[in-house]
C-alpha cells in the first residue's frame, strides 16, 4: 500500500490578479471541462485506490476554490469528509487521521460558502499580505479592485465556524522595509480578528516565470534578517508558541522539501485530470506526471518518481551540500525552485541551517544523509559521501572502526596491496566486504591477467618475509553448502601459494612490485569453473590470512561481520571462445 497527500485543484479559474501569482495567465475558467468537479476526484480516487495507492490527505486548492458554485463546493467537502470517514481505521493506522476537509483560499468569495464550510468543519488557510497595506497594492481584483476590506469581513465571518482557520504571508524583497509594520499588523490580526496567529506560516517568495508583476526574492541575509526581526519583536510573548512552530515550518523537515524524491508523495491533480508534483510545479511540462483518464496509475508513478529526480539532475550536487550536518533535514530543497533559480543550493539554505540550530541543539548528524541521497537520485555521485557508521543499531562496533583501531588489521584490508592487470588495464583490488562498487571482468583465454603485489606486503606480520607466501584463491560462481553448519558458500575451486623465495625469481616491471603471472597459473583451471555467475579470485599472505582467522576466532563482532572471505578480490565471467585461424584471401571467407 501506497500513501500519498493530494491537491485537488477542482477549478483553474481566480476572481483576484495577484501581482506575484506564480500562475500568473493560466488561471483561466473551467466552462469546456468535460468533467465535473467531484466527478474528477472522485474518479482519481478510485482508480487510485485500485492500484492500492491511498490519499492520506486530500487539500482543496486553485485557481481559487472559492469561485465553484455553491453545489460544487458543498459536493466536495461532503465527498472528502465522507472519504475520511470511510477510510479514517486506514488512516490512523498509517499514521494520518484528517477529519475535515481543508481548503486553500485567498478568501475574497469565502462568504458564499460559509454553510458547506459549517456543516463539514473545513479548516480555512488563507493567504493575506503583509504588512496589510501592501495587502491593498499587491493582491488586488479582476478589475483592479480593492480586496483587503472584503477579506477582512469574511474572516470575521469565520469566528463562530467550528473549524480550523488561519492565514499566511508570502515575503518578497519589497515586503521587507516595513517589518516594524508587519510586527505591528501581525499583532491586530492575533488581537482583533477570530484568528490565532500562533497558527501562521511565513512563506519565502521565490522568482516565477509566470508570475504577472515579477517582485524580488529575499536574499539569504533578508531572510535571516526576518528570522532574527521576529524573534526580537515575539520572543517570549503571547505569540511565542508560533514563532518557534508554525511561522517557520514550511522550512522544517515536517515539509515536502524533506523529502528525498518528492514525487513519490505529493501530487497535484487538476478537474482536467492533468497531474503534477505540485502548486509550484503546477502547469510546467518538467513537472507534469500524467493525466488520470488517460495514463495508469503506475505510468503515473513512475513518472513522477523520474521528472523529480531529472529536476535534481539539472543543477550541479553542491560539495557543500555533502558535509552539511543537516542534510538529513533539507535533502538540497525545493527540486522546482532548484530547476528555477539554477542552482543545487536550497533557495532557504541559511535560514533553514538557523532555524535547525534553534530546534534540534545538540543533534547528532546523520552520517549518511547525503550518500543514500545520492543513491537514489544520483548514483554515479555517490560512493564518495559513504561513511561507515562506528557503530550498528544494535550497538555492535562496525568493521570500519574495528580496522581504524587495529593496525594489524590494516594490513589485511590494505586496498594499495594488490592490482590485478587484465588486458593492459589496471584494477585496484579491495576487500569485498568493503568495497561500495562491483567491477566484474569479462575473461577468455585470450585474456592476459597479471598480478602485482606490493614487495612489502610480504613482509607484513611475518619476521621471516621469504617464509611468508602469496595466496591466490579461486573460487566458482556456482554455490555448494560446506560443513556441520550447512552453510551455502561458493565452492572453492583452488588455492595456489607462492612463497617469498619464489616471488624473488620472477622478472618484474614495475618499482616496488613483484609481477605474477595469473594467466598460465590459473588456466588450468579455468575450465572447472560455471559461466553462469561470475567467479571469484582472492588475494592475501599466509601471514595475514592467520591474522583474520586468529582476529576472527577472539572477537565475536568481528566473526559475525567478516564471516565471509574478507581478502583483496575480482569477479569475473570467464568463457573459453575458441580461437579461429586468421583465413587468408586466398581462402575466401
Amino acid at each position: 500500500m501506497k500513501y500519498i497527500h493530494l491537491l485537488y485543484v477542482p477549478t483553474m479559474a481566480c476572481n483576484m490578479r495577484c501581482s506575484y501569482c506564480y500562475l500568473g495567465e493560466h488561471t483561466r475558467d473551467d466552462n469546456a471541462c468535460p468533467y465535473s468537479p467531484v466527478e474528477t476526484l472522485q474518479y482519481a480516487v478510485e482508480k487510485l485506490h485500485e492500484a492500492e495507492v491511498v490519499p492520506y490527505n486530500i487539500s482543496l486548492h486553485g485557481g481559487e476554490v472559492t469561485t465553484l458554485p455553491v453545489r460544487d463546493f458543498q459536493a466536495l467537502t461532503e465527498y472528502i469528509g465522507h472519504y475520511y470517514q470511510q477510510h479514517r481505521l486506514l488512516l490512523k493506522n498509517f499514521g494520518a487521521a484528517p477529519s475535515a476537509p481543508h481548503i486553500k483560499t485567498n478568501l475574497y468569495h469565502l462568504d458564499r460558502h460559509l454553510k458547506a464550510i459549517a456543516d463539514q468543519s473545513v479548516t480555512v488557510s488563507g493567504s493575506l499580505d503583509l504588512p496589510l497595506f501592501l495587502h491593498r497594492k499587491h493582491r488586488r481584483g479582476k478589475n483592479g479592485e480593492d480586496t483587503l476590506d472584503r477579506i477582512l469581513e469574511n474572516i470575521e465571518k469565520l469566528r463562530e465556524l467550528p473549524g480550523r482557520k488561519k492565514v499566511s504571508a508570502t515575503i518578497f524583497h519589497e515586503h521587507m522595509v516595513y517589518l516594524d509594520e508587519i510586527v505591528e499588523d501581525i499583532r491586530w490580526l492575533h488581537q482583533h480578528t477570530c484568528l490565532d496567529m500562533n497558527d501562521f506560516n511565513f512563506m519565502i517568495g521565490f522568482r516565477s516565470p509566470d508570475a504577472v508583476q515579477a517582485l524580488t526574492p529575499l536574499s539569504e541575509a533578508e531572510q535571516l534578517l526576518l528570522f532574527e526581526r521576529m524573534h526580537e519583536a515575539f520572543e517570549g510573548s503571547d505569540l511565542h508558541k508560533g514563532l518557534h512552530g508554525a511561522w517557520f515550518a514550511e522550512f522544517g523537515p515536517e515539509y515536502c522539501t524533506n523529502c528525498t524524491n518528492c514525487g513519490e508523495k505529493f501530487f497535484l491533480l487538476e478537474r482536467s485530470g492533468d497531474i503534477y508534483s505540485c502548486v509550484r510545479g503546477q502547469g510546467h511540462p518538467a513537472f507534469y506526471f500524467g493525466n488520470i483518464y488517460q495514463d495508469s496509475v503506475d505510468t503515473i508513478l513512475q513518472n513522477a518518481e523520474a521528472r523529480i529526480r531529472e529536476a535534481h539532475a539539472s543543477v550541479p550536487f553542491e560539495p557543500e551540500c555533502g558535509g552539511c550536518e543537516w542534510f538529513d533535514l533539507c535533502k538540497t530543497g525545493c527540486p522546482f525552485v532548484k530547476r528555477i533559480n539554477q542552482s543545487g543550493f536550497s533557495y532557504t539554505c541559511k535560514l533553514q541551517k538557523r532555524l535547525y540550530e534553534r530546534d534540534y541543539p545538540g543533534r547528532t548528524p546523520s552520517e549518511n544523509a547525503a550518500y543514500e541521497y545520492l543513491l537514489k537520485m544520483r548514483p554515479e555521485e555517490a560512493l564518495p559521501y559513504y561513511r561507515e557508521p562506528e557503530y550498528g543499531p544494535d550497538g555492535m562496533i562496525s568493521l570500519t572502526k574495528m580496522i581504524a583501531d587495529d593496525p594489524r588489521l590494516q594490513m589485511v584490508y590494505d586496498p594499495d596491496a594488490f592490482i590485478l592487470q587484465c588486458d593492459g588495464q589496471d584494477y585496484a583490488m579491495e576487500s569485498q566486504i568493503l568495497k561500495r562498487e562491483r567491477t566484474t571482468l569479462f575473461c577468455t583465454p585470450a585474456t592476459e591477467m597479471i598480478l602485482y603485489m606490493r614487495r612489502d606486503v610480504l613482509s607484513k606480520l611475518s619476521q621471516w618475509p621469504m617464509h611468508n607466501a602469496l595466496y591466490i584463491m579461486l573460487l566458482d560462481g556456482r554455490t555448494i553448502v560446506y560443513g556441520d553448519e550447512q552453510r551455502e558458500k561458493q565452492a572453492h575451486v583452488v588455492t595456489l601459494q607462492l612463497h617469498g623465495y619464489a616471488l624473488e625469481q620472477l622478472p618484474g616491471d614495475r618499482e616496488g612490485y613483484y609481477r605474477i603471472p595469473l594467466k598460465q597459473m590459473l588456466s588450468p583451471y579455468l575450465d572447472l569453473v560455471g559461466r553462469e555467475k561470475p567467479c571469484n579470485l582472492f588475494f592475501t599472505t599466509s601471514a595475514l590470512r592467520d591474522y583474520h582467522y586468529a582476529k576472527q576466532k577472539e572477537n565475536a563482532y568481528y566473526h559475525l561481520q567478516a564471516i565471509n572471505l574478507p581478502f583483496a578480490n575480482i569477479e569475473f565471467t570467464y568463457v573459453n571462445i575458441p580461437t579461429q585461424p586468421r583465413r587468408t584471401p586466398e581462402q575466401g571467407l
